[in-house]
């Protein structure tokens, strides 16, 4: 299907999100969408995918008008998207969910249905177990069901918005095998939204680059890096260099912690982490690094074990119990865990804030969000809500909650949807509080990311902290080892 956008425009109150885009897809390709955060790719395809209007323009497929109200009118039309957040309901099944997709019938086929949904899972080396709640599904697990629902529902053309943020590399190496198979033995049209350049130059034939609402640039991939990102910025972004600063006392202490859930436990828990010092938890999805972080975090019971806080033993504390104590929290999740749709920017902070008062003095709080606003650089005003903001906005959002001072500070995936730049800008900010003694614990499916910004890594597989290594004194080779429970 060839694919259209003839000078398309809109804008959201004073902010210009597209002005003025004309691109052209055509089948039997892949492309890269590329720019920094706000600079208006998912808005693009949200129109192109019927979830949003667009205010001007025309959208023209194989040559003929087309305008739609819903995703669903768009999926009717062929185009469907992957987007960010999986929208499913995690209490249903998976067959529950692809049939709220497929049967509107009073009584719906089920068996016609787990016959669809075998033979598409098989054509795309595809490994689920139609019977599985999808809250027992890894995200890597969930996508794979979206596409196949979309799938399904006669895509011809795909959008998928930061596919691989948050999955195993087992788990993209799959994904991007179908891309390539759905676009050149298929010949469907495919569209990756991604900040990360090195996928981009992997899997695409072509990228467009997007600036501050506009296109400014395109190119057939693969081309050095450097093209991609001064299309993208300007210029090329110099990187600070990272700060050492001196690392003392013990912050935190974690003795013989045990964590036992119904998918996996995680026993013989130990590591010390002084104060300033960061830590980067590696391991293959699921393998424990996520329950240690909720664990630290007052969000799960250890069922045996200790864990100490400078002089503070904080096993059984709760969730709010532990940030009173100086911790804060930033999940993998923007909406489903960190932020809350419809409410404002302002009611967030108000909600974020450790002081509570009877009366909630709205002036102040505004002017409070303002500043935090213009110190992460959110694309957005204290009146917009958490929903409107990009994926990478809602990034910001949750670092411009923390409050401070912080003993310690844990993190999933901390730059998850960031472009290069917003990245530095965000480990900066990090950098400044480990100057105050600030200990940061972070989980990042980035290898790289984990090697370059860690003092030391604990690496987890099938529930055990398997080794503690200097970052300085190894590399990724290593690393992808080790996750794979390579000693």
């Amino acid at each position: 299907m060839r694919v259209e956008l003839n000078e398309i425009r809109k804008y959201f109150g004073p902010v210009k999100a597209n002005d003025g885009i004309t691109i052209t897809f055509e089948e039997g390709n892949i492309y890269g969408l590329l720019g920094e955060n706000g600079a208006g790719k998912s808005t693009l395809m949200k129109i192109l995918s019927g979830f949003q209007p667009f205010d001007s323009g025309e959208l023209l497929l194989n040559g003929s008008d087309a305008t739609f109200t819903s995703p669903r009118e768009a999926l009717a039309a062929g185009i469907g998207m992957l987007y960010q957040e999986p929208l499913d309901l995690p209490p249903f099944t998976i067959l529950d969910n692809y049939l709220l997709g497929r049967d509107n019938k009073v009584i719906p086929d089920r068996q016609a249905a787990i016959q669809e949904l075998i033979e598409l899972t098989q054509r795309y080396n595809f490994d689920v177990d139609i019977k599985a709640h999808i809250d027992s599904l890894s995200v890597g697990e969930r996508q794979q069901l979206e596409l196949v629902r979309l799938l399904a529902g006669g895509a011809e053309v795909l959008i998928l918005d930061e596919p691989t943020t948050g999955i195993s590399a087992e788990q993209k190496d799959l994904l991007f095998a179908s891309m390539r198979k759905l676009a050149k033995e298929e010949n469907k049209t495919l569209i990756l939204v991604s900040h990360k350049l090195s996928e981009v130059q992997e899997l695409c034939d072509h990228a467009f680059v997007l600036r501050k609402g506009q296109m400014v640039g395109e190119t057939d991939v693969p081309c050095p890096n450097e093209k991609l990102v001064e299309m993208m910025f300007g210029q090329l972004p110099e990187r600070s260099p990272r700060p050492s600063v001196s690392l003392e006392d013990t912050m935190l202490s974690i003795k013989e912690m045990a964590i036992r859930t119904y998918r996996l436990s995680v026993e013989g828990l130990q590591l010390d982490v002084r104060s300033g010092e960061v830590i980067g938890l590696a391991g293959l999805e699921g393998s424990g690094q996520g329950l240690f972080l909720k664990a630290c975090a007052g969000l799960l019971r250890p069922a045996k074990g200790s864990i100490q806080l400078a002089d503070k033993d904080i096993t059984n504390h709760s969730y709010h119990a532990t940030l009173a104590e100086g911790v804060g929290y930033l999940a993998a999740g923007r909406l489903e865990e960190g932020l809350v749709a419809g409410l404002t920017l302002t009611e967030h902070m108000i909600l974020g804030a450790l002081e509570r008062k009877f009366m909630i003095d709205w002036e102040s709080s505004r002017e409070e969000t303002s500043k935090r606003i213009e110190h992460y650089q959110v694309i957005g005003t204290e009146a917009s809500t958490a929903d409107q903001l990009s994926g990478g906005n809602q990034q910001r959002l949750l670092f411009s909650l923390l409050n401070t001072p912080l003993r310690l500070i844990l993190m999933e995936q901390p730059t998850r949807g960031l472009d290069v730049r917003s990245a530095d800008y965000i480990w900066e900010q990090l950098y400044e509080r480990r100057k105050d003694g600030t200990a940061i614990i972070f989980i990042s499916p980035d290898l790289d990311e984990i090697l370059d910004r860690s003092d030391r890594i604990a690496v987890f597989y099938g529930g055990q902290m398997l080794k503690v290594v200097e970052a300085s004194e190894t590399n990724v080779d290593e690393l992808g080892h080790l996750i794979g429970g390579e000693l």
